[in-house]
Order: structure tokens, then sequence, then C-alpha cells
């Protein structure tokens, strides 16, 4: 037979679509051309697909070789066709059997002596075989991330002589399966009783953990910021198995798996302030995920706020409010899901102590003035959460801890409040928006004129006035309550307002 036609799959974005490997062999003067919008990297495998197979012992056709990668439009990166395109020679040829290829895909880069080495974004691609009821032959050093999809047929090979033996039926590679614990990887994080006083503070990121809301802490040096949001990972619930594999896909893709398998924790980044919108945002001639695509379903903390680029910052807005990433480039777009929860922190002013009740402060209002207005008024609008934080005393610094709760105790209040969330419309309360906002934060005539005037006098805007219903309501989810009351409202305003004195 002179057409084979095997399958694997390319990488766009998060996602793995099919790409069908049509190899045709015809009379001619010996030739090898690979079609279908191949970039660099997938022209060069011609050599090292005709240097594999004769190292490997296989006769390579002095035919005129056509390798189609279809679709036609579809750009393809990589050397992660190496492994399909030697053996649909060598089906086409007649040295390895045509019919096991119908129920396989197969993926891998080849060396030049026929060993496989691992590719990135390995795990999109076995829940895409999953979905399509195939096995997937793969390298060696990728079978344990393909593992994590659970139920697909994984056949990992060191050698193209190992795939070319089990598809003749001379010596079958064993089917990879996970062992038990082998994919749980859980993070360990401070506690929250570690942080002395700060109860406002804790309170705060008890709320905020609850309902996923974004949340901003300002105060002096020293004042426990960086350590609160440190904490807070600690407080949110496990993710569930689907969110868990979209992150190990995102993690895949990025190439930052490390062998780690399935995070039972939710991620935590913590960029430097010097970091560009492109590592923010992510990008690149291949797309990659940023930081806050790598923050998904956890925590993306931005510390000293106003140190960052004005730049910067401003590509947050979109994502805050879309929950993903869109990169455009000339022959494509990539998507990838952003559902993160911003929390950041920042001093008041360049030296830290404007207002903090010292005489510490030598920055004149100017100064103050630009510091802050580094941060975008956009941007505060959509933090939901505006903390002050102040410095402990002496005293307080200097006794010996209470008996505070810990994370886990505020963990328990967490996941119940979350499972109310869920139980009620499926999601956190952060995500709540239009007609079911009204609805499930359903207030009384006089809780409005009450916000009302708190609108007004506050000149908050539309969306601070969404925000502060979404947090009432996930107040009332910790408290057990029905319905949005007086009490829920006022402690979700007064988080509005927390930094005012401290932000001009």
């Amino acid at each position: 037979m002179s057409l084979a036609i095997v399958y694997t799959r390319a990488q766009v974005g998060i996602d793995a679509p099919l790409v069908t490997v049509e190899v045709h062999l015809s009379g001619g003067l010996p030739s090898f051309s690979i079609v279908g919008l191949p970039e660099t990297a997938v022209k060069e495998s011609r050599e090292r697909v005709r240097s594999a197979l004769i190292n490997s012992g296989y006769d390579f056709p002095q035919r005129r070789i056509t390798v189609n990668l279809a679709p036609a439009d579809l750009p393809k990166e990589g050397g992660r066709y190496d492994l399909a395109v030697a053996i649909g020679i060598l089906a086409a040829s007649g040295q390895v059997p045509v019919e096991p290829l119908k129920s396989q895909e197969l993926i891998g880069e080849l060396a030049l002596s026929g060993e496989l080495r691992p590719v990135a974004g390995v795990l999109p691609v076995a829940l895409a075989c999953r979905g399509a009821g195939r096995g997937l032959f793969l390298p060696s050093s990728n079978g344990d991330d393909a593992t994590l999809a659970s139920g697909l047929s994984v056949y990992p090979a060191s050698h193209l002589l190992d795939v070319c033996a089990h598809l003749k039926a001379e010596q079958l590679i064993s089917c990879a399966v996970a062992s038990p614990g082998a994919h749980t990887y859980s993070a360990v994080y401070p506690d929250l009783n570690d942080v002395k006083g700060q109860l406002q503070a804790k309170r705060a990121l008890e709320i905020a953990a609850a309902g996923s809301h974004n949340i901003l802490l300002v105060g002096p040096p020293g004042s426990g910021k960086s350590m609160l949001a440190n904490r807070l990972p600690g407080l949110l619930p496990e993710m569930t198995e689907s969110e868990r594999l979209q992150v190990a896909s995102i993690h895949s893709i990025a190439q930052r798996s490390g062998g780690e398998g399935l995070i039972c924790q939710r991620p935590f980044r913590a960029p430097h302030h010097t970091a560009s919108s492109v590592a923010l945002v992510g990008g690149g001639g291949n797309p990659k995920p940023g930081e806050i695509s790598l923050a998904h379903q956890g925590v993306l903390f931005l510390d000293e706020l106003p140190e960052f680029s004005r730049k910067v910052l401003e590509v947050l807005r979109e994502p805050i409010e879309s929950g993903e990433i869109l990169i455009s480039r000339a022959a494509r777009q990539s998507v990838f899901p952003a559902r993160f929860q911003l929390v950041t922190a920042m001093n008041p002013c360049p030296c830290g102590y404007y207002n903090d009740g010292t005489e510490r402060c030598r920055c004149s209002p100017d100064q103050v003035r630009r510091y802050q207005s580094r941060v975008s008024g956009p941007l505060l609008d959509r933090i939901d959460l505006q903390l002050s934080v102040q410095a402990l005393s002496q005293k307080e610094l200097m006794a010996y801890p209470d008996a505070e709760e810990t994370s886990e105790q505020v963990r328990e209040r967490v996941i119940l409040a979350r499972s109310q969330q869920m139980e009620r419309q499926g999601y956190p309360n952060q995500m709540l928006e239009g007609k079911q906002l009204e609805q499930i934060c359903c207030i009384s005539d006089s809780d409005k004129d009450m916000l009302a005037k708190a609108l007004e006098k506050l000149q908050l805007s539309a969306r601070a006035y969404h925000r502060v219903l979404r947090v009432a309501r996930t107040i009332a989810d910790l408290a057990g309550a029905e319905k949005v009351e007086s009490k829920h409202l006022l402690e979700a305003l007064s988080y509005r307002v927390s930094a005012r004195a401290l932000l001009r």
C-alpha cells in the first residue's frame, strides 16, 4: 500500500485539535516533501525521520514521499509530529501494518538514533484522545502526565523500535496506569494564626476566599500585607477533578508540570514587579500562557502594586471581567483561561509611612498623589475588598500569640459557604451578574435607600455597586443567612472605604 493515514494532535492554546498525517509514496525521483502549513521545526523533521528510520534498521523508501498534515490551514509547530510521520512512512511502505493505526494516535519527537524525546502540552493531547476513543503512543518521559487522563490507553515508548514492535504484535508495550497517589501533589501553606492581630484583615481574607473576591491591602511596611496574602491559598477549598485537569493542562503547555501531576491546592503566582505585560498575559510566536493563566482557578498576588508598570497593570482589566485571555496573531488566535483571584498589596506612599499616625513620612502631597496614581481608577474599581492594614504596636508585636483561629478552622467555614453557592448558582458569588445577581442578592426597600445614599456619598460606580452586592451575598453565606440583610451590606460597604484614609 502506498498511502497511509496516521493521527496526531497539534497545540492551539489549551486545545489539541486533531491532525491527520497522510503519507503517500509515488514514482519519480526520490524526494521528501511535507505540506500542510509546517513551520521550520516541522520541515526539519525530514532529516530527523530519515536518520531515525535508517539507524533503527528500517529501509527508507527511495521514492517520492509526500506528507500532508491536515487540516492545511492549521499552523504546525515543533517536533511533536516526528513519530507520526515516521510510522506513516513505514506503514505506506509496508514495513508495519496499517490496521492498528486506525485506533491509535502518536506524538513525540525523534532523535537521530530513533529514541523518543518528550514534547510539551501532552495532557491536552491525552484528554482529546480520550474523548475520541483512541489510544496514545508517546515518549516515556511524558507517560506520567498522560495517565492523568483516566480511562485512556497510554503506551509510553522510549524508542521508535518499541512502537514498531507493538504495531507488529512482536512485543507489546504495557499500557501505563497511574499508581494510587502518584498524581497527588498537595502544597503546604503557612498558617493564618502565624499573623498576630489584624483581625479585620483576616476577616476580609475569609470573605475573599468564600466568594473568590479580589482584595487590596494598603498599609505601611512590615504591617503584614504579604504574610496575609501568602496565607490566602490555605483558606481555599480544593479544586474539582475537572478544575485540576484544566490547571494541569495549562502547566503542561507551559512546560511547568515538573512531574508533580495533579495539584490538589489552587495555584499561587506572585510575579515580580519588573514583569512585562507579555509575561503576565502570555504570548510569543508560539503563544504560551502567562502568569494570569498559570494562576487560573487560583490566586495571582501582585506585591508592591504601584511599582508595576502602568501599562502592565492595565492588561488585567479585561481578564478580571471575562476570565480568559485571547492572544491574536496574523495566522491564528489562542485562547487561554484566566479565571483567577487577584490579591494586591501596596504602600500608601513612596516611603510607606503616609498617615500611619507617626511623623516618619516626609513625602510631599504631590509625591503621594503621583505614587498612588500609578494604579488607575478602573483597576481599583474592579477590586471588591480594599482594606487598610495598620502596623502593630511593639506591645502587640512582642506579645505571645493568642488562641487565634487556624487556617483549617477558617477553611471549614469557607468550604461551607462555597458549597451553598455551588448548590444555588453553580459558581462563586464573584461571577454573579445580570438578573441573577439582582435575584440572589435581593434586598429590602429600606436597604435600597440606604445603599443608594451610600453610593452617592462615596461616589461609587455601577460596577462598584454590583461588587458590593456580591460581597454582601458572600457575607450572608458565611453567616448562614438566606437573604442579604442591612448588616451584611454595611460590612460590605466598609471594605470599599477602609483604605480611603490612605488613598487620596
